[in-house]
């Protein structure tokens, strides 16, 4: 895809986030629509490795969603993809459903891990690369952390190992939106500069505008194609924006864990109509 279709496939995933999460009368909005961007540049930008129609083939790249409260997105996102149909996305968080509040790998293709318990998901993510490194099989691996998340202590026990095990096919990508269920990062558990920590602990650091697909496409595509099986793991801070996309959503906490109500929703799908034209 060209940039410009990036940008409305995004918007598209935007449209469903938003759709699902008000029909299921509950979810989280906020963190999905700061990821949105990454996610879209990940999966139709032709970073990653992956096919639909065969989700466990050997040597493809993983995706890992730590941030498992996020699911919308991921669920939008490989939908999309062909992993399953556009219309199940209404079934979220229903009884039944495979959509659950957090992804399930036991229930939906294309969920390489069952994720929610924050602090988990880079752990889960090393562990794969350690293991592909082992197997000798190929493939990148992919993760999607919170910023608030990476105030987790496992996480930086996860950054070690990896550092140490020189990972380097392993690219921990941030979602630095600086808000959290309970307020702003610095004000909850000021983490500090995010890119000095995982220096610190011997990882490659870049940073990056995380709602620019274009920049996302070519930073995530370049460091895939130099990666190898030994080396310095990479992370990538992308300063993103929470509920971004719509106004009365954006950098506002009180939107991480909320519905809409279907008032709400139509005046947010009219935003994102418009910004579209």
């Amino acid at each position: 895809m060209d940039t410009a279709q990036l940008v409305a496939k995004a918007t598209d995933i935007r449209r469903d986030i938003l759709t699902m999460i008000t029909e299921a009368g509950s979810g989280h909005p906020g963190g999905s629509l700061s990821c949105t961007d990454i996610l879209t540049a990940l999966y139709f930008g032709g970073v990653m490795d992956y096919d639909a129609a065969e989700p466990k083939k050997v040597g493809r790249d993983r995706f890992i969603l730590a941030k498992g409260h996020a699911a919308p997105a991921l669920y939008a996102t490989l939908a999309h993809a062909g992993y399953f149909p556009v219309d199940e996305l209404n079934t979220l968080r229903k009884l039944g459903t495979r959509l659950q509040g957090h992804p399930d790998s036991n229930l939906l293709p294309g969920v390489e891990v069952s994720t929610g318990s924050l602090g988990q998901g880079l752990s889960v993510a090393s562990g794969l690369a350690a293991g592909l490194r082992l197997s000798g099989e190929d493939g990148v691996v992919f993760t999607v952390l919170g910023d608030g998340e990476c105030e987790e202590g496992q996480v930086w026990e996860a950054a070690m190992f990896a550092a140490h095990q020189k990972l380097g096919r392993l690219v921990a990508i941030v979602d630095n939106n600086e808000l959290q269920i309970d307020g702003c990062i610095h004000d909850v558990c000021d983490p500090g500069d995010l890119g000095e920590k995982f220096a610190a602990f011997g990882w490659d650091v870049v940073r990056v505008d995380g709602h620019d697909v274009d920049a996302l496409v070519k930073l995530l595509g370049g460091l895939k194609a130099a990666a190898q099986p030994e080396g310095a793991p990479v992370a990538v801070i992308a300063k993103t924006v929470k509920g971004k996309g719509v106004s009365f959503m954006e950098n506002q906490a009180g939107w991480h864990g909320k519905a809409p109500k279907p008032e709400e929703l139509e005046r947010a799908l009219a935003e994102l109509s418009a910004a579209a034209e």
